[in-house]
């Protein structure tokens, strides 16, 4: 196990970014520390074939990876973004052949220009790349790619080959799951450290030439039919490894180096783009305000947060349209980052002029009333974008807020209902939300309810279990403790389950 983590920390050290190599320093320690949960030598994976990293076995190894990296202050949790990813990878996955996979995208707060996959179509974007991309094709083209690997199962097929590395890699992973199910489900130390590991599977398998010259060649056919310009991407891979080779800058950063493009895999992308119907290489204005955000999000100290202001200034004053509008926001947004609600605002109100309305825009709108106190503004502003946005989950999470502080609980309540029978499982969120209002009316046994069932979306099943013993406590209603008892199997059954299909991948 010690010449694992050797091997590991070697490969590691200079292909991940900061955050990744903390949270592999973290993985470490707790690897030595489950060292009777391990197997002792290369574990037993079968032949060199995805078939034996099933695709329900992938993704049930991703969810329970991301039920903490949730946590880590790393994660990007705002929604309009990771809304945004998904929407954009959705839309490209609809070509891929022959379907494709479940898709969860989600932001990772770091400079570095870097987009990772995980197993089970978990796919990491970090803002770098976000910020780095000059237009909306350029970041669809990275997206583009990554998902092509994921639909063709190159980490599948990476994780079981015949390499003694990743088969204690892959083994590694399964017995720190096993180990957190055992322990309560409620490790977060060894769930985050989960997440640096399976952020840094992507650069440590090295996915090989032919995997990325396919992953090119989906990947284009998915950028180009889904509209987006298929330049975008010869662009941004260009530019993105000649910043690598030059001088190793940020720009270049992990995704260059670990994605390195070949001149015959370049000629091969032009040559492509040569050969397709010439598209408008527009971007929209979601894609300026989530650029905006990253950049936002990124600014970690004083000193970026001032040179990201000079930028945002200075694009203000030459550009105009969605591009102006969304640095005007940047400044807002940076303006109520240090409370400074009334510059916040007179920056919005000039964000607004002469652009379409935006989810974001309005977004920010009901954020600066709420904190100067402008409840009821703030409910007419929020009641209007939800109708004229109803899929907004940024939007849905404002009203849901501003029910709050307006002690709406009634209403509330029928809102959440309304969303819940619309997206049953998408948004764990309005479960817990819900929980709590019922809670303050007085509701107990319907909040522990809902309460249970967002820790059983989001991966917490222990916690599950205990929110519905304590409703059955409270009842004493035979048919209602029945159902209850139910529902707590049902959660134990799941948990045997995984644990068998994580057993598999430890030695005979």
């Amino acid at each position: 196990m010690h010449k694992a983590v050797t091997f590991i920390n070697r490969r590691a050290k200079f292909s991940l970014t900061r955050s990744q190599r903390l949270l592999m320093s973290i993985f470490c320690s707790l690897s030595v520390g489950l060292t009777h949960a391990q197997p002792m030598g290369a574990p037993s994976l079968g032949p060199a074939s995805a078939d034996e990293l099933s695709p329900a076995v992938e993704r049930k190894l991703g969810e329970a990876i991301m039920v903490e990296a949730r946590r880590d202050p790393d994660f990007v949790s705002d929604p309009a973004i990771n809304q945004y990813l998904n929407d954009m990878a959705h839309h490209l996955v609809a070509f891929a052949p022959h379907g494709g996979p479940e898709l969860d995208v989600f932001g990772v707060r770091d400079p570095v220009v870097n987009a990772f996959a995980m197993p089970g179509g978990f796919i990491g974007v970090n803002t770098g790349l976000i910020v780095s991309t000059k237009s909306e094709a350029e970041l669809a083209g990275v997206l583009a790619h990554e998902t092509a690997h994921v639909v063709q199962r190159h980490m599948a097929r990476g994780l079981t080959q015949q390499k003694q590395s990743n088969a204690i890699m892959l083994a590694s992973m399964a017995a720190a799951i096993l180990a957190a199910l055992a322990h309560a489900g409620g490790n977060a130390a060894a769930g985050v450290a989960l997440f640096g590991q399976a952020a840094a599977l992507d650069q440590q398998l090295g996915f090989s030439r032919e995997a990325e010259q396919e992953a090119d060649r989906i990947g284009f056919d998915m950028l180009s039919q889904a509209g987006y310009d298929p330049t975008g991407m010869v662009r941004m891979f260009a530019g993105m490894t000649n910043a690598a080779t030059l001088n190793e800058s940020v720009r270049g950063g992990v995704f260059a180096s670990t994605h390195p493009l070949s001149m015959q895999r370049m000629t091969d992308m032009q040559n492509r783009a040569r050969l397709m119907k010439p598209v408008p290489n527009q971007s929209s204005a979601n894609y300026w305000y989530v650029r905006a955000k990253a950049r936002v999000i990124q600014s970690r100290d004083v000193k970026t947060a001032l040179l990201v202001t000079e930028q945002f200034q200075e694009e203000a004053r030459v550009s105009d349209g969605s591009n102006r509008s969304a640095a005007l926001f940047g400044l807002s947004l940076l303006a109520f980052q240090n409370k400074n609600y009334p510059a916040a605002e007179q920056y919005l109100k000039s964000a607004q002029v002469n652009v379409p309305a935006s989810p974001f825009l309005s977004a920010q709108a009901i954020d600066i009333d709420l904190a100067q106190g402008n409840t009821n503004h703030a409910l007419v502003t929020a009641q209007a974008a939800i109708k004229k946005w109803p899929e907004q989950v940024a939007i849905l999470q404002r009203l849901v807020k501003v029910y709050e502080v307006s002690h709406k609980d009634h209403e509330l309540v029928e809102l959440l209902n309304q969303y819940i029978q619309r997206w049953p499982d998408q948004v764990p969120s309005l479960y817990q939300s819900l929980g709590n209002a019922q809670e303050r009316m007085g509701l107990r046994i319907e909040s522990r309810e809902n309460i249970a069932t967002y820790y059983r979306l989001t991966g917490a099943l222990v916690a599950a279990m205990n929110q519905l013993q304590e409703a059955r406590k409270m009842s004493n209603d035979f048919y209602e403790q029945s159902q209850l008892d139910a529902r707590v199997q049902k959660i134990r059954e799941q948990m045997t389950q995984e644990r068998r299909m994580l057993e598999r991948f430890k030695a005979g």
